[in-house]
């Protein structure tokens, strides 16, 4: 399949010889660029009104308690409003490939943001992580720095004399430039530290769209390119310094060793065995570099950089590369011993060479790392994707290291081939391609998790003590299957429902949302995929969040977007009803109910527990079933995989006849509750809303359509029925200039919501027809550009949620008033949908004015979920920004021809299909919801509801 121009299923070859080779010391035209002397931004977190703290205070007293009962029992929360994190607004591109791991990395050259190990991220720098030059010149003439800044706060805290701060730490990065295009970077010291020197680092990782395996890897690549603009010749030595460290405070918990690799095709190293404390599973690191004809290379296996631990130290190991350009004279046979308790170490290789006048040389490093289980709290654990190449026995990383300094020009070439029509691609804004592939970083840095696909490496015989019922009732389903009825589809359906569920939950996969379970014979199990919320906000795969950011999935990796949808149609078809206290106002309900699409795929134990979010109810959410259908159909038109779809299609059925109990007037149209029941999670809405409505018809005729595509003739007749139906009711939000907000009549119904087409967006990038008449869509759309992006900060913040028509901010809650970066990037592609392409590209620059231009915030590489009308973000990290790539969908799919509506259809004519319909709806229909509240919590609630009057 063809992405972008880009052929990513391609074999790829033995060799680079027959690809393009692309200049490593040549940073593209379009990047984004800092200088490395760059103080950054200082970053500032929101706040909230006195009102909403008001309104907003048990929910934080329940948090903290909810905390400290879910310590107690090991498992945490998927959120911590109380805990502070190092933040640095610094940030560039990350490294290694996708769900293996990430470790960050600072366009001042700094090493930080760990993310090894699920839910753990260690924010701040690991100061020994550094590249290092030393040159010297026949004149006499010499020179040495570590290639970062300095960082004087950190640095003070360094209290041995022979440790780093020993080195010379010399670099003003004043004429120094990071440029960034992810997975690329690219740092140029021009004449730093030797004036007549240009030293140009290169740093790529193997993020290849549709590549399933080198993708896959925990490694990176670093090219130097040395250009001597002198008039005499220059001895150069590189140093990459590693600590034995996985992040904080690690490397001092003793046990790590060192040891020298074996040299294989010309390429040294060391690896860096690191024993993990507090049950975390061993890591191992490889720094790597690769000796020529003219590039001399050689290690230093084991330096001291803290504690009593015996041997060379952090300064000897400086001064000896100072001195003498090598790691020749060290007697490295003394350098094996574990380090100590207290003691931290660090290891470091060097490569030499002489670079004549005017004349250019090239070094190659590479860092791999090797942690393949990932450890679930629940006591489960998970091989990773790249054992699959290289084992599961945790000692590859010298391998992994050895493989990418041979392979990454063919990556690079790969990459480049991808990149490159975006890029000059002259109908495009500049700062558009730059920010469409830098907002990618969260595909290394949301907390991945990339597995084999293979079950969980414990036998899940010993876990799972709760016994799955279909019915609350106790009703079975297939006694509930009427024989006289056997050309009925419901009744199909509902066979088919319970044959999947005896294939899906069988002893190996019990209870789960495993949906390896739903490939066909012959297809690929390219393993499971996951993803946090953000790196605050700890769920995995969170639905309603995933309907924005997957086109970057869809588009680049779709068998990895297939994987998700799989494993969310087995949670369709999954009940567990385990309780759970909701935070909002402490009542217990059901964890997950059978039809309902689970607002995440859980964190405790991903699969297995859905729904790690307990603020509210999500099973009465009214935007993730519909999201759910849409977002399949989106993909099996992308990836025009039939197979897929039938595979899916019970629960697409099922999803779509759980809704029908939130169609309380029976007009065919579902209605919100009157609370926060969708992804704005804070703004409550009631009766008919332009947001769910929208999804809700959208979903309807989407439903249609995939019926058509498995050839189920009478589906596909009566959810087109339903569509015309649901529709109409939608159409009596219009107001003549745009959709209401909802229908209740309540202080925030006229509110002009930034996403109140988000159901007229889908339907575009999914081929369907409009869900409203087009002249609407486009006033709704210019509407909100009005007054949503213009009226905010003259444009330059992106999409406020909600606007009042008097032109002032909707400030009825925390989240109406706020900036989601996410939705403005699918505002603008259904502004590109729509025909106005200049209005979009306008509403989307505020977002890269805000996070990622010179005179920003300073969010470049965490782009936040949200931030207000001053800038102060929430939620640091977050995965809706990737919504970026549906403006490069809809760029890509431009608008198909003007399609025929259908024939009308007569209600008797779907009257055998509704009765179905109805017969499983009944059956998934929710008990009333049990449970009471304090008398405090209702007269609070009443007190809040007076205030926000």
């Amino acid at each position: 399949m063809l992405v972008n121009g880009f052929d990513g299923d391609r074999e790829p070859s033995d060799s680079c010889n027959d690809v393009e080779k692309v200049d490593p010391g040549k940073p593209p035209s379009l990047t984004w660029q800092r200088k490395v002397n760059s103080p950054g931004s200082t970053l500032s977190e929101f706040s909230l009104s006195v009102k909403e703290i008001i309104h907003m205070a048990p929910i934080g007293y329940r948090i903290w308690r909810h905390l400290r009962e879910e310590a107690a029992k090991g498992r945490g929360s998927f959120i911590n409003p109380f805990t502070k994190r190092y933040v640095s607004s610094c940030h560039g591109v990350p490294l290694g490939g996708i769900g293996a791991g990430s470790i960050g990395r600072t366009y001042k050259g700094e090493f930080l943001r760990w993310q090894l190990f699920p839910r753990i991220c260690e924010d701040k720098p690991v100061l020994a992580n550094q590249f290092s030059a030393f040159v010297s010149r026949p004149n006499g003439e010499k020179y040495s720095t570590v290639l970062c800044p300095q960082n004087l706060e950190e640095l003070n805290k360094e209290s041995s004399p022979s440790g780093i701060g020993s080195w010379d730490w010399k670099l003003s990065g004043h004429n120094s430039t990071y440029h960034a295009l992810y997975p690329r970077a690219w740092t140029v010291y021009e004449g730093e530290p030797d004036p007549s020197l240009r030293i140009v680092c290169r740093q790529i990782s193997p993020i290849i769209p549709n590549n399933y395996k080198e993708s896959s890897f925990p490694v990176a690549v670093f090219t130097f390119t040395l250009s001597n603009m002198g008039n005499t010749a220059a001895d150069v030595t590189l140093l990459f310094t590693w600590e034995n460290s996985v992040g904080g405070v690690s490397g001092l918990s003793g046990h790590h060793s060192n040891s020298e690799i074996v040299v294989k095709d010309g390429i040294h190293g060391v690896s860096l065995r690191h024993m993990s404390a507090n049950g975390l599973p061993p890591v191992t690191f490889a720094i790597a570099a690769e000796a020529t004809d003219a590039v001399h290379v050689s290690e230093c296996p084991c330096f001291i950089l803290s504690g009593n631990s015996q041997g060379i130290t952090a300064k000897d190991m400086w001064n000896e590369i100072k001195e003498h350009g090598s790691f020749d004279r060290l007697n490295t046979a003394e350098m094996s011993m574990p380090s100590e308790l207290g003691s931290s170490i660090g290891a470091a290789i060097a490569a030499s060479v002489t670079v004549p006048s005017e004349a250019v040389r090239t070094v190659t490093f590479s860092l791999g790392w090797d942690c393949p289980e990932v450890n679930f709290s629940s006591g489960k654990t998970y091989y990773r994707r790249y054992t699959k190449f290289y084992g599961t026995h945790g000692d590859a990383a010298a391998d992994i290291a050895h493989d990418a300094i041979l392979e990454h020009g063919l990556w690079e070439s790969q990459i480049e081939s991808w990149q490159r029509p975006i890029l000059e691609d002259k109908r495009l804004p500049e700062w558009y391609p730059v920010t469409l592939f830098n907002e990618l970083y969260y595909l290394n840095s949301g907390g991945t998790i990339w597995t084999d696909g293979s079950p969980p490496v414990h036998p899940l015989s010993s876990i799972g003590e709760r016994k799955f019922s279909l019915d609350r009732a106790n009703i079975n389903l297939k006694t509930v299957i009427d024989k006289s009825l056997q050309n009925d589809t419901a009744v199909d359906v509902l066979e088919r429902m319970a044959s999947k569920l005896e294939e899906i939950h069988t002893p190996t996969s019990s209870n789960s949302a495993l949906g390896t379970n739903l490939l066909q014979k012959g297809e690929q199990n390219i393993g499971q995929f996951l993803y946090f919320e953000g790196i605050e906000y700890h769920m995995c795969n969170t639905y309603d969040v995933h309907f924005y950011s997957s086109f970057a999935l869809a588009m680049l990796f779709p068998k990895l977007e297939l994987s998700i949808q799989r494993d969310f149609a087995a949670a369709v078809l999954m009940h567990d009803p385990g309780k759970m206290s909701l935070l909002h106002d402490g009542t217990f309900v059901s964890r997950k109910v059978l039809g309902a699409v689970p607002h995440d795929i859980g964190m405790y134990d991903p699969w297995f527990e859905v729904n790690y979010y307990n603020l509210y109810n999500t099973d009465r959410w009214k935007d993730l079933n519909p999201k759910f259908v849409l977002q399949v159909y989106r993909d099996v038109v992308a990836t025009g995989d039939k197979n897929f779809a039938k595979a899916v299609w019970p629960s697409v059925y099922v999803a779509m006849a759980y809704m029908e109990q939130f169609d309380k007037d029976g007009d065919g149209m579902i209605e919100n509750e009157g609370f926060p029941d969708q992804t704005y999670d804070t703004w409550s809405v009631k009766g008919v809303s332009a947001y769910c409505g929208g999804l809700w018809v959208a979903a309807l005729q989407a439903a249609s359509a995939m019926a058509g595509v498995i050839g189920d003739k009478g589906n596909e007749d009566y959810f087109w029925f339903r569509f015309e139906k649901a529709k109409a009711v939608y159409e009596t939000l219009w107001n003549g200039s745009y959709f209401n907000y909802d229908n209740s009549g309540g202080t925030a119904s006229s509110s002009i919501q930034s996403d109140q087409l988000a159901g007229q967006w889908y339907a575009r990038a999914c081929g369907l027809l409009p869900i409203v008449d087009e002249e609407k869509a486009k006033s709704a759309l210019e509407k909100i550009y009005n007054f949503n992006v213009l009226k905010v900060k003259g444009g330059m913040r992106g999409a406020m949620n909600g606007m009042l028509p008097n032109g002032e901010p909707d400030k009825t809650n925390m989240q109406s008033r706020e900036i989601w970066i996410g939705v403005t990037y699918g505002v603008a592609a259904a502004m590109i949908h729509e025909d106005k392409p200049e209005m979009g590209f306008q509403t989307a620059s505020g977002v890269y004015e805000a996070a990622w231009s010179n005179e920003g915030l300073g969010y470049s590489f965490q782009t936040p979920e949200a931030w207000d009308i001053e800038g102060q973000y929430r939620s640091l990290g977050y995965m809706r920004p990737l919504a970026i790539w549906a403006m490069q969908w809809a760029l890509s799919h431009p608008k198909p021809p003007k399609q025929e509506t259908k024939p009308e259809i007569k209600e008797e004519s779907v009257l055998m299909q509704h009765t179905g319909f109805k017969r499983v709806a009944r059956l998934l229909k929710m008990p009333e919801e049990e449970g009471s509240r304090s008398l405090f919590q209702v007269i609070f609630d009443y007190t809040c509801r007076r205030m926000s009057m």
